[in-house]
């Protein structure tokens, strides 16, 4: 695992570029894409660079999760935020964005059905991700299984307390249920990127770099992954104990070598 601690506009960079050279060496790559604040400045500085000519047109993408129940229209459903923050704003193929369907009638169909398509892609090739306070993952809360699949979860009263925000401050407007892709599979994915800013971050990412691996800290699961990128501010790196080496290795780290 790869730590990296820099500036919030620093971090979006980073992962556009990491971004970048993937879709620039295979114009078909699969990306997967998350929502909640962090991966928002990154979506920024990739369509930014879509105007000055990078192209996603043959790309295909994946989304981490879906609210269950929300109607088709609502602007917090995770399909519709996608759309509003970056599929829209690049040059995407009409449907080349997927999600699961939280309003299946079969919901279990539902995340079969979504697992099936992901594995019939190839897999994802780059995986953005934030980061949960409870150290979850797309919505993998505590307790999950770590070799889970996509499937239902029930949201923990602190995610929805979390979430809240983006629901004009009301919990009970927060659904309760939620499709998401497993642990399993997302560590399926060749490439992790997460990214984490705000002090309120620091013991989740404390967890995820530092402790062990546990299905109380589901994001610890990472420390297996073969590559996987962590990209904090100095807020969010402010428990780890060994912050001046992630700082020093980084410094050191040869100009040719990408994340």
């Amino acid at each position: 695992m790869e730590v990296v601690i820099a500036p919030p506009g620093e971090l979006a960079r980073l992962a556009a570029d990491a971004v970048e050279r993937l879709v620039r060496a295979n114009p078909e790559a699969v990306l997967g894409l998350a929502t909640g604040s962090s991966p928002l400045v990154v979506y920024d500085e990739l369509v930014r660079r879509h105007k000055e000519g990078l192209s996603f047109a043959r790309a295909r993408a994946y989304m981490l999760d879906e609210y269950v129940g929300l109607a088709a229209d609502h602007p917090e459903r995770y399909r519709n935020v996608i759309e509003k923050e970056f599929a829209s704003r690049v040059d995407l193929a009409p449907g080349a964005v997927q999600g699961p369907d939280g309003l299946a009638a079969d919901l279990q169909a539902a995340c079969a059905a979504y697992e099936a398509s992901i594995t019939d892609a190839g897999g994802v090739d780059l995986q953005i991700l934030g980061i949960g306070t409870d150290g979850h993952i797309a919505f993998n809360e505590p307790g999950s299984s770590l070799a889970s699949r996509t499937r239902i979860k029930t949201l923990t009263k602190q995610t929805r307390e979390d979430n809240a925000r983006f629901f004009g401050g009301s919990v009970d407007d927060v659904p309760r249920h939620c499709l998401t892709q497993g642990l399993a599979t997302i560590m399926s994915a060749r490439h992790l990127v997460l990214l984490a800013s705000g002090r309120a971050k620091a013991e989740a990412v404390h967890q995820l770099v530092e402790g062990p691996i546990s299905a109380m800290w589901p994001a610890t699961i990472m420390q297996l992954h073969p590559h996987a990128t962590v990209l904090v501010d100095d807020a969010a790196a402010s428990r780890l104990q060994l912050a001046d080496y992630y700082r020093q290795t980084y410094a050191d780290k040869p100009d040719w070598q990408g994340l």
